[in-house]
């Protein structure tokens, strides 16, 4: 794959805390914030016509006192927009809350907050404050409830007139005064506020963001509150709760928190235990992704190189994994988290039935911390207070956790871990990252779980987690699945590394395979420390083959398979590394989807012909074999249909072939001479007629302002057939074919002036310095030179020169000179 050239997956993958609690991606709820899914609570307008409603008539029906109640309501609300007059409740007199509250039905709610906010005054030792939370708390917690359990739809339709009512009385800022109060106190004798009252205003807090618009987005513009939260996370008692409101405030956070700012990282990672670091994890996802996160194959190339213009320095989620890789042990417990084990006694069956069951109600990854905690403590606690077997049977059947409950906490962990080591291969720092999980053996610990748990059987009903619908591939095990794929697909892709995902026994079968076609074993093959790979009877590679070749043909994990198996293969061609899978029967398998299946899927489709292509180039093995599987004309003309039905989807396969014909001609060699006579394929595509058709079409797909990672390709695939037109010195009858093209379309110029346009960008985007050209040369075994070359003659204005698109232009077609910008 060539730099630029298509993403053959979303360049930062959705992170899984997104994926397994904030609903699907096809149709998932939101809570109001910037940057997620549509809200699913009413507007604060709304929520003040309904409190207003609830009031009784308004005006001109007799309603005096309803108009009091509103008007009270609009003066509060205009205040906190504007920062003056009336902005909280404690503003308003006892009496006449009192007199409005149950009319209005506050529940008490501005009366509480009034007594919390005199017992909360900066001298106050904040005793009576967690009694007054405990009365306020459950009137939230209920509706918090009501939003994760209902239906998306009943959500939709319902009110939260609690946690609203909080809001507008100033309950939010309040709770973030009382958190914050020993920190602004100067004091040498600071304020000790107790875990319980941090705990109780957290969850309120975060009740509040689940069921109000707007307040998550307004807690995340204070910068001061967001960091003074980590410093909660110090703490073992509050962990869950900081956690939980953490990720939901940097979800919804416009600009990026730099993690250098957070006070003593390096330190308050440290602490942390194995399970509290799983869960930071969920964190750190926001933290070290980009911002336009899975979109990169929507922004066209030529708004991502203007913004990088704009921005010469590194982003700050390429800062944030550069101070998390300087933290002392950091990558080392990530890869312990990843691959350890666990004890798995159930049985398939009852633990998708138990799962089922939990996930009915269970929509937040955290919950599950908080059920093993309460479980484990009330445990401890059964156990010192009896040792006999009734002390231990009256434990409480609501803690007793199942054990596919603790399997899934274990996942959810994997998820998280997995996700952050991903988006740190594909970082700036890669090349460290690297070398420090291959050293902490993280390939072989995972392939150590692959049957056991990442690649477990499924049960015929999948399970379907709440907020979910039945197309939606957003369940813990089918994300950890997809994680664990992308995973792979980035520590395989161009990297030396990739050979980890092998055992002993077959590194030394791609040695053997080298010797017996006499040519040198692979540099990386020999380098490999053998240390370092796979234990066991197969490697990761291998067990990914075989399950691949199982998969349903609906599966949604066949796009994924194929990208991280084609990831293997990228990069310069190896013939041992070709043989090696060609021998597993991976060809065969991918043109029965293809054409047996008659798969449907574009994505799927485009994946498979991705690696039909690096499986396939200059190896006449894989052409014979193809022609032994393609043996009939009904078969291959399914093929070219399947070609033909989106050359963006299927112009890598193109190059392969145009790149391996090309090769192949220029050989002596008695077996190559007879795969040449009898391929289908290779005689498809020997044909002027075809190649002039593919380079024709490509070109016309394609325009500058629509070019984007996803279709680039089509370009550097018409540069190649070019090129290699060049070699034999016939590059002018190829662009005078293309002008009488476009005059038998009645298009004069239309072809041309697109690609001289195409060919301006392409100097721009990939002579850049910071592009990186080996990706080209190694994809196509042409140096880069000849690229630069073959495009400057192309693109010379020279109209006496017959190697010149401008030749092939008349004069009253030409359109040429137009700034990209204004296109």
């Amino acid at each position: 794959m060539g730099a630029g050239e298509r993403s053959r997956a979303p360049s930062r993958p959705v992170p899984a805390a997104m994926l397994a609690r904030r609903g699907c991606a096809r149709g998932g709820a939101g809570r109001g914030g910037a940057g997620r899914a549509r809200c699913l609570c009413p507007s604060a307008e709304a929520m003040a016509a309904a409190a207003g409603a609830a009031a009784g008539p308004g005006p001109g029906t007799g309603g005096g006192r309803a108009t009091t109640t509103t008007n009270i309501l609009a003066q509060l609300r205009h205040g906190q927009l504007s920062g003056r007059g009336l902005t909280r409740g404690a503003q308003i007199t006892e009496a006449l809350l009192k007199e409005r509250d149950k009319q209005a039905k506050w529940n008490g709610i501005p009366l509480l907050l009034q007594k919390l906010y005199e017992h909360s005054h900066p001298n106050s030792d904040f005793s009576q404050c967690q009694s007054i939370l405990k009365e306020i708390s459950p009137l939230l917690s209920m509706e918090a409830m009501v939003y994760v359990t209902e239906d998306r739809k009943a959500a939709q339709e319902s009110s939260f007139p609690n946690t609203y009512t909080f809001d507008l009385f100033g309950g939010v800022d309040l709770l973030v005064e009382i958190l914050m109060r020993p920190t602004l106190i100067t004091q040498k004798k600071k304020q000790k506020i107790s875990d319980d009252l941090i705990k109780d205003c957290l969850s309120i807090l975060y009740n509040t963001c689940i069921c109000t618009e707007g307040v998550t987005r307004r807690l995340a513009e204070r910068n001061d509150f967001v960091l003074f939260l980590f410093t909660l996370m110090t703490n073992k008692k509050t962990f869950l709760q900081t956690a939980t409101l953490i990720e939901d405030i940097l979800g919804v956070k416009k600009e990026m928190i730099q993690l250098d700012d957070i006070p003593n990282l390096a330190s308050l990672v440290s602490s942390f235990d194995q399970q509290q670091l799983a869960n930071f994890c969920r964190i750190l996802a926001v933290t070290i992704s980009e911002l336009d996160t899975g979109s990169d194959d929507k922004h066209t190339l030529l708004a991502k190189n203007a913004q990088q213009k704009k921005n010469l320095g590194p982003s700050r989620a390429e800062i944030n994994q550069a101070t998390l890789l300087n933290i002392p042990g950091f990558i080392e417990r990530l890869c312990k988290l990843a691959t350890r084990k666990v004890s798995e006694t159930t049985g398939t069956s009852s633990f998708l039935q138990e799962l089922e069951e939990w996930y009915t109600w269970l929509d937040n990854a955290l919950v599950l911390d908080a059920l093993m905690r309460v479980a484990n403590e009330e445990a401890e606690q059964s156990s010192t207070e009896s040792s006999d077997e009734s002390g231990l049977a009256n434990t409480s059947t609501r803690t007793q956790l199942p054990q596919s409950m603790k399997i899934m906490h274990e996942i959810m962990y994997k998820l998280e871990v997995l996700y952050v080591l991903c988006v740190l291969l594909m970082g700036r720092q890669r090349n460290q990252v690297h070398k420090m999980i291959a050293e902490f053996r993280l390939i072989p610990g995972l392939n150590n779980l692959f049957d056991k748990l990442i690649w477990r059987k499924h049960s015929a009903s999948a399970l379907v987690l709440h907020g979910h619908n039945q197309n939606c591939d957003c369940s813990p095990d089918i994300t950890l699945k997809i994680q664990f794929l992308r995973l792979l697909q980035s520590f395989s892709d161009h990297h030396e590394n990739k050979y980890l995902l092998l055992n002993s026994q077959e590194l030394n079968e791609l040695s053997a395979i080298s010797h017996k076609a006499n040519i040198p074993e692979v540099d990386a093959v020999v380098n490999t420390d053998r240390s370092l790979v796979c234990d066991g009877k197969r490697g990761l590679l291998t067990r990914l083959l075989q399950v691949m070749k199982k998969e349903p043909a609906e599966s949604s994990f066949r796009f994924w398979q194929a990208r991280a198996v084609e990831s293997f293969l990228r990069g310069t061609t190896s013939y041992a590394d070709q043989m090696f899978l060609l021998k597993r029967g991976l060809l065969e398998h991918i043109l029965y989807c293809i054409v047996d299946s008659e798969c449907k899927s574009r994505d799927v489709l485009q994946s498979y012909f991705d690696l039909l292509g690096e499986l396939m180039k200059f190896n006449i093995d894989a052409f014979k074999r193809f022609n032994k599987y393609i043996n009939t004309d009904e078969k291959f003309q399914i093929f070219l249909n399947q070609i033909n039905s989106s050359l963006v989807d299927s112009n890598m396969l193109v190059r392969c072939i145009t790149l391996s014909l090309d090769r192949f001609e220029n050989q002596s060699d008695a077996k190559v001479a007879e795969v040449l006579s009898e391929c289908r394929l290779l005689s498809y595509m020997s044909q002027m007629s075809m190649r002039m058709s593919f380079l024709f079409r490509l070109i016309n797909i394609i325009h500058v302002q629509t070019l984007t990672q996803e279709n680039v390709s089509c370009l550097n695939t018409s540069l190649v057939i070019l090129m290699l037109a060049r070699r034999k010195e016939k590059l002018p009858f190829y662009l005078r074919t293309l002008q009488q093209m476009e005059y038998t379309e009645k298009y004069p110029g239309f072809i041309l002036n697109n690609f001289h346009s195409l060919l301006r960008f392409w100097q721009q985007h990939y002579l850049n310095k910071d592009k990186d050209s080996t990706c080209l040369e190694n994809s196509s075994c042409i140096s880069f030179t000849y690229w630069k070359e073959t495009v400057s003659i192309l693109l010379s204005p020279d109209r006496t020169s017959p190697c010149a698109i401008v030749s092939y232009i008349d004069e009253a077609y030409m359109d040429i000179d137009r700034d990209f910008s204004e296109e």
